[in-house]
């Protein structure tokens, strides 16, 4: 394999397969599939079959990508943790064209600034003098989904500097390396709750709320809505950087959780699943408040709309 590349499979059962290929397909790589379920051995040419797919788990199969040197490995490998953690999909991975263990040091190298409006996610480890009025979010995602880079990420912290945070209770869904709570913690929310299914995850966004000082924050393990907290009251204001999958088994149940017309950003939505979103949004009362897009990624902002 050529150096400059690294091949990242997910292993899963067969009956996962279609689901887990079009996750990965999210992150606008070449896919390679291996699914020998169906493959038969009959006929002629059944004694070339290699030994290796004669052997094979008919009951499991692989889905590949190949990383180029510049993309951030691990990045990509938390948000497909955390997509598949939350789709409940059991998986396994396997890195082949780089050591495993030097994730955490190989890919800082290209982890820079991003600046986002008023907003600049900065790697804790460099060295970054704010300008006059800029907000800096520094950040460690670590093997957490959430450096700025992504578009949906980016999307969504477009859509919140729009918004008068001040003052509000925010609930961050699927909070990834913390990086939403911590935006919203320096733009004058009062309070944050932030939960994710993944404990890397809120292990990882605990320590990045900690050393951004932002005491405002509470963060914890939760299937979804499962565990959120709301024994101090309803919150004013909600940003869930998930799936299209996981959005549609949100809706019915998140205005439990909120403030009447509380507004809600919905994001790591592709493109070809904006129309069903929007459809599902409305079927429960929601209104589109506003809609920004990069590349083939959707950020919706929605809101309840009047009796």
């Amino acid at each position: 394999m050529n150096n400059n590349w690294t091949k990242l499979t997910v292993k899963c059962k067969t009956e996962y397969i279609d689901t887990v290929a079009a996750v990965m397909g999210m992150l606008e790589a070449s896919l390679m599939i291996e699914d020998y379920s169906d493959f038969s051995f009959s006929g002629m040419y059944g004694e070339l079959v290699d030994d290796s797919i004669l052997n094979a788990d008919k009951t499991c199969g692989a889905v590949s990508i190949f990383v180029p040197e510049e993309r951030p490995l691990p990045e990509y490998r938390a948000f497909l943790s955390e997509r598949f953690s939350s789709l409940g999909i059991s998986v396994e991975y396997e890195i082949s064209g780089i050591c495993e263990d030097d994730w955490a040091e190989n890919w800082k190298k290209y982890y820079r600034p991003v600046h986002l409006g008023r907003v600049t996610v900065v790697p804790r480890w460099e060295d970054y003098t704010a300008k006059e009025g800029e907000i800096i979010v520094r950040m460690d995602p670590g093997m957490a989904f959430g450096t700025g880079t992504h578009e949906t990420t980016r999307l969504v912290m477009r859509l919140m500097q729009e918004e008068n945070l001040s003052g509000l209770r925010v609930l961050d869904v699927g909070t990834g390396s913390g990086i939403l709570s911590i935006c919203a913690s320096k733009l004058g929310a009062q309070h944050i709750n932030a939960y994710d299914i993944d404990p890397v995850a809120v292990k990882v966004a605990l320590d990045n709320v900690e050393c951004e000082g932002c005491d405002n924050i509470e963060v914890g393990v939760s299937d979804l809505l499962a565990g959120v907290d709301i024994s101090k009251g309803r919150f004013d204001f909600c940003v869930a950087n998930i799936v299209a999958d996981i959005i549609l088994r949100m809706l019915p149940d998140i205005s439990d959780y909120l403030t009447e017309k509380a507004p809600i950003i919905l994001s790591g939505i592709i493109a070809p699943r904006k129309d069903e979103v929007i459809s599902a949004a409305a079927e429960y009362g929601y209104q589109i408040v506003k809609e920004i897009n990069e590349n083939d990624w959707v950020a919706l902002m929605i809101c309840k709309t009047a009796e």
